[in-house]
């Protein structure tokens, strides 16, 4: 059997598959049960600490483009996700608490859309597909709906995601509740059940085959955009066509650039890479990051190159080993940036003299640490949770708030506790960004700063280790599988060799 029939076996439940060369082995048991919608459902329900009322989602609906008849890549709208397991477009649900009744609502029959793209889904496909008690056509929504208003008790309310997000039912009196499910949703999907961490665990099986392909192939390649259409190419091939988020194939001083999309730069005589990538499986993601030299030798180009990579991989160490229940996030990313802090003094980048507790009140740190050291992973890259294990500040782009980086000193954080089956990721970096260092030149923490040292980093760009942590009752499982540090510097070697011989 072919390592790519290995692997549909393994994601199909059929298989063992060994990745031992990636750090861990897994087996993935025969799992013929249905996504959870209906225990989602219920905890949701919990969560939102009431007896009655209607819950009411909505689908992502067929979107087209501006003054074009081509429509928008569909992506199912992770709320209704959760509480559907359902990945069809322009649907719709219900669940009714007091029954613990959960209605999905697939598009009517169309024959001009089945001739032109195919049927939709059909009522009893919905019905063997998907964990629900009912499947209704479109159709009957509004007549459903109204039904229910006319038997529904008092104080019993229709609970919306959004204000926008009503039915389409007439009624004299104010009977939706806007505030109450986005909370509860984001509570409920922060612990993760079996099932999600199987999907997410499987994301990290078909991100580290991606991985491993670019370091087998990265003598050869000259472009950024080798890497990123390798990637791609390596996770459709293996089940999952979708990615969790942008490809970043950052090389050189591009990767001082935190969330750099490009991609289509030559390497020309540039020292290493930073790829951070991660493949999505059945809507759930993962989310890694690797950094690797541009080499066919498997060997770091530099001195410096070296150390700094030595360094975000001892920040990444001490960290997950310090991940289990109850502790505080915030304190495992103050850690880490109090490794930074201690070597780049021993590297001369904080000038001598200075100690660990001193440039760490001032935030000088920061400036090669800009951002938060990990998020949530689930339905979405940077997932929803009761309290998000990072803060995010009003002044902060939208980009950068959904991406959960943080510019702000580690004291300023989140206080959240970890929790058995939340899924989170642990990614220092360290940055040589060289608008953020001329800037840093301004303020009182330049003191602290030997810029002439600095000059011999900027080639580097940046480092940063990402992989996604579950938190056991215990302590931890990384379930990143993607080779880095010795191992992912003897692929290249091996390819290399391998390679010159064909």
């Amino acid at each position: 059997m072919s390592p790519s029939q290995a692997l549909r076996a393994a994601l199909k439940g059929t298989e063992t598959l060994d990745i031992q060369r990636f750090h861990i082995n897994i087996t993935v048991g025969s799992n013929v049960n249905k996504y959870p919608a209906k225990q989602h459902a219920r905890k949701v329900a919990s969560k939102l600490g009431v007896s009655r009322g209607l819950i009411y989602l909505i689908g992502k609906p067929t979107v087209f483009l501006d003054d074009s008849d081509q429509t928008i890549p569909f992506r199912q709208r992770r709320y209704f996700y959760y509480l559907s397991g359902s990945n069809e477009p322009d649907c719709y649900l219900t669940y009714d608490i007091a029954k613990d009744h959960l209605t999905l609502y697939v598009p009517d029959f169309d024959l001009r859309q089945t001739v032109w793209m195919g049927p939709t889904i059909s009522i009893g496909e919905a019905l063997d597909r998907y964990d629900i008690d009912n499947a209704r056509y479109a159709g009957s929504l509004q007549t459903d709906i109204s039904a229910w208003l006319r038997l529904r008790n008092d104080d019993s309310q229709i609970i919306i995601l959004h204000p926008d997000h009503r039915p389409p039912v007439k009624y004299e009196q104010d009977i939706f509740e806007t505030e109450s499910l986005v909370p509860a949703m984001n509570a409920a999907r922060g612990v993760k059940d079996s099932y999600e961490i199987e999907l997410i665990r499987k994301a990290n099986i078909v991100s580290g085959l991606a991985h491993t392909a670019v370091l087998e192939k990265i003598g050869q390649m000259t472009n950024e955009s080798d890497i990123a259409g390798l990637f791609l190419e390596t996770c459709m091939t293996h089940g999952a066509p979708e990615q969790a988020y942008g490809i970043i194939a950052a090389s050189g001083e591009n990767g001082a650039t935190l969330h750099y999309m490009k991609n289509n730069e030559d390497f020309g005589s540039r020292l290493s890479v930073c790829l951070d990538a991660g493949a999505e499986y059945e809507c759930y993601a993962s989310d890694v990051t690797r950094t690797f030299p541009i080499s066919s030798t498997g060997e770091w180009p530099t001195t410096e190159a070296r150390d700094i990579y030595l360094a975000v991989e001892r920040m990444q160490e001490e960290c997950i080993r310090m991940i289990k229940p109850g502790v505080r996030f915030r304190d495992v990313h103050i850690h880490a940036s109090v490794v930074a802090v201690e070597e780049l003094l021993k590297l001369g980048v904080f000038k001598e003299g200075n100690s660990v507790d001193e440039i760490m009140a001032s935030g000088a740190v920061s400036v090669f640490f800009p951002h938060g050291l990990g998020h949530h992973v689930g339905l979405e890259v940077h997932d929803v949770s009761e309290q998000s294990v990072m803060a995010a500040t009003d002044d902060m782009s939208p980009r950068m708030r959904a991406r959960g980086f943080l510019m702000q000193p580690a004291s300023m954080m989140s206080a959240a506790l970890l929790e058995a089956n939340m899924i989170v990721t642990v990614e220092p970096g360290i940055y040589f960004n060289r608008l953020a260092l001329k800037n840093a030149r301004t303020l009182p923490i330049a003191r602290f700063i030997d810029f002439d040292v600095v000059e011999r980093y900027y080639a580097i760009g940046g480092v940063r280790i990402e992989d996604d942590i579950l938190v056991t009752t215990d302590g931890y499982e990384n379930l990143t599988t993607a080779p880095k540090g010795d191992a992912a510097l003897a692929i290249i070697r091996k390819s290399s060799v391998k390679n010159s011989r064909s």
